[in-house]
């Protein structure tokens, strides 16, 4: 079975929503990529990755992770995550691995849409 690989951006607020979904690798990566860097370069520098649909991320999903924090936080912008606690079996996978690999702090991580394009909402602990 193949599932394909999707982000789509939405704007919500001043929030640019990419929902992602589909397997987060070496092949799908790049495609990532691109879309946060053609958003920062639209101007917007408030972006939420909803990453609750992937279910499949490894050590280059996760370097896209780590260089969109970097690129954001370049333009003085913000990222959230959304990595929901509770996913198809045990939880988040993209949230296990981050956890796994020590970088989940890095992030300000939310359960779900409203919660992070909500100001007053705080991030989950790491």
């Amino acid at each position: 079975m193949v599932v394909a690989f999707k982000v789509i951006c939405v704007d919500q607020g001043e929030w640019a929503v990419l929902a992602v979904s589909g397997e987060l690798d070496l092949m799908t990566s790049p495609t990532l990529r691109q879309r946060l860097h053609d958003v920062v370069a639209e101007g917007r520098h408030s972006v939420v990755l909803d990453l609750s649909e992937v279910f499949f991320c490894d050590s280059s999903g996760v370097g896209v992770l780590i260089a969109a924090r970097r690129l954001i936080r370049s333009c003085q912008g913000s990222l959230r995550l959304i990595l929901p606690a509770r996913g198809a079996v045990d939880g988040s996978h993209v949230n296990r691995v981050l956890g796994a690999l020590g970088v989940r702090r890095l992030f300000d991580v939310y359960p779900g849409l409203e919660e992070a394009v909500t100001e007053d909402a705080g991030p989950l602990s790491a």
